[in-house]
């Protein structure tokens, strides 16, 4: 049944002076100075609200073109709620889905809750936001990259003058939309929606070379950090290249979960899931006597009585105290430099790839095999081999 208007008619606009303003029904009439009028809306459809300016009277904009406007709304969300799955009844916004969604990977034992998390309010959310998640169409998500893209990275950073914030890089950016997938697919999974509603293509990333230390200068980092104040530091440095580990692997270690004798510690939390890490013999011996130096009951390797973890969360200051210490470069030389040292050795060492995937604890041999191409000289070395074979059976 059509709307009765009392205000919005054609007689008392028609009154209306410069500035004066009628709302009736979720539509709104202005008088400009000019003497043409403007026509908005504003209402609240499937609990989201509505806000949209339709043009002027002079372009042919009437009070029938906002009523058959908001029509057209109401229609648009019977349809997207035929689309829903059984039982839900408004759609879910990626806002409001995700306390739900934080809540409810906590409940399962989900992994990197904290860094999904800080994505998600961080960039997700501040885009697509009051998006229903059904309908997060593919143009959404190109368009997020490169909005992303072109967005300076959030730093503390003090810039020197005409110095410009750098962008985020195509590794943040598919992080990110990595997170945005996860989501959708736990949304189908619990019942949120009824089909995956985009195709999310990652970007390209590139293929630049891994930074890793040479021996030498793996031996120059770890006398520097012998040295340092910060007694966390040499223990830090020594597991993180002599077993490949993360930074966040390194720094949760539990003492109950280093087994001595058989050289292995256990990560309940790692990044790939739980996996036990091998440790070589000289490790073993170096944790059995610095476990000996900790704070009775303490629980952690690197106990921090006042972080909130109850252990040491960001040791990068000390790290790059050492690096500078030991002649090298912090701005190539960072952290994850020491899991990438370690990898890099064992292959060049000849170890055999899967072999090295287990050591490593990466998820997919895909990622194990861009180490296998950081230096010809190993390579080298085994072509020399194969020649020596060669010519050898053929003599």
């Amino acid at each position: 049944m059509p709307r009765q208007f009392s205000k919005l008619n054609r007689t008392k606009m028609r009154s209306m002076r410069a500035g004066e303003q009628i709302t009736e029904h979720g539509i709104t009439y202005t008088r400009l100075a000019d003497g043409d009028g403007v026509f908005a809306v504003n209402v609240m459809v499937d609990r989201r609200r509505i806000h949209r300016s339709l043009g002027r009277e002079s372009d042919g904009v009437t009070r029938t073109t906002a009523e058959e406007f908001i029509s057209n709304l109401r229609a648009d969300a019977r349809a997207g709620r035929l689309n829903l799955p059984k039982g839900r009844k408004v759609s879910l916004t990626l806002k409001a889905a995700v306390p739900q969604y934080i809540s409810k990977l906590e409940q399962e034992g989900g992994k990197e809750i904290s860094r999904k998390q800080r994505r998600l309010e961080l960039a997700l959310i501040p885009f697509f936001g009051e998006k229903p998640l059904e309908q997060i169409q593919t143009f959404d998500i190109e368009r997020y990259k490169k909005h992303r893209l072109s967005t300076p990275i959030l730093s503390r950073k003090v810039l020197k003058a005409g110095e410009a914030l750098p962008l985020n890089s195509a590794a943040t950016v598919n992080r990110e939309l990595a997170t945005l997938s996860h989501l959708l697919n736990k949304a189908l999974e619990w019942g949120w929606i009824s089909e995956r509603p985009a195709k999310i293509n990652r970007l390209q990333e590139g293929n630049g070379r891994i930074q890793f230390l040479s021996a030498e200068q793996a031996d120059a980092l770890i006398e520097a950090a012998k040295a340092d104040q910060n007694i966390q530091i040499h223990p830090f440095v020594l597991i993180g290249l002599r077993t490949g580990m993360r930074k966040s692997e390194i720094l949760s270690i539990q003492r109950q979960y280093i087994d001595i004798d058989g050289r292995t510690i256990y990560l309940p939390n790692a990044k790939a899931g739980p996996r036990t890490q091998p440790i070589t013999p000289s490790l073993a011996d170096y944790l059995a006597a610095y476990v000996e130096t900790l704070p009775p009951g303490t629980p952690w390797l690197f106990p921090s009585p006042a972080a909130l973890a109850g252990h040491t969360v960001d040791i990068w200051k000390a790290f790059k105290r050492c690096v500078q210490s030991a002649g090298l470069d912090p701005k190539q030389i960072v952290i994850h430099t020491l899991r990438h040292t370690a990898i890099t050795h064992l292959v060049q060492a000849g170890v055999d790839l899967p072999t090295v995937k287990r050591i490593s604890g990466h998820k997919t041999m895909i990622m194990v095999e861009r180490y296998a191409h950081q230096s010809g000289a190993h390579i080298a070395a085994a072509m020399d081999k194969l020649d020596k074979r060669l010519k050898m059976n053929s003599a």
